[in-house]
């Protein structure tokens, strides 16, 4: 039986917060991995390495939110471009609803800024990015399906 939307956000929203809460992957790999397995997007077992160095606001640095930025990477795998030289409209507008949505229920996009009430490495700080990256990986999931024309015909690609 074809799982509903709101099923798939769901799942993928839960994948990512027990990947994220048990260790597995950091933020920005948890959202990566769980949107690419509950849509079955196929990417290589070693795709995670792409979005490694997101976490903790870009390697430490605590700028830009991992979980934002592995959602964008998510995004970009479903809808972004898949050749030089064609069009990137879309991927773009969806890029910054992802950034909109991700800024007005955070305030901020900046790492360092969304921890800073934490200490870093506490179960406090621990729950505050696992509750991100759950939240980041809806609102991602929701933008991917809401623009599913594009996922349905991806996913019965992946699956030939």
């Amino acid at each position: 039986m074809k799982k509903t939307n709101h099923e798939l956000i769901l799942e993928a929203k839960s994948l990512a917060e027990n990947y994220y809460r048990s260790g597995k992957y950091l933020c920005s790999e948890a959202i990566l991995a769980a949107i690419n397995e509950v849509l079955e997007c196929g990417l290589p077992k070693d795709y995670i390495s792409l979005v490694s160095g997101f976490p903790v606001g870009m390697g430490g640095s605590g700028c830009s939110c991992g979980a934002l930025t592995g959602a964008q990477a998510a995004i970009g795998l479903v809808h972004g471009r898949k050749k030089a030289g064609a069009s990137n409209s879309k991927v773009m507008k969806l890029s910054q609803e992802l950034h909109d949505e991700f800024k007005k229920k955070y305030k901020s996009a900046c790492c360092r800024v969304l921890i800073k009430d934490y200490k870093f490495g506490s179960k406090e700080h621990k729950e505050r990015c696992t509750n991100v990256t759950a939240d980041t990986c809806e609102i991602a999931m929701t933008i991917i399906l809401n623009n599913q024309g594009i996922v349905s015909k991806m996913l019965n690609l992946a699956k030939k």
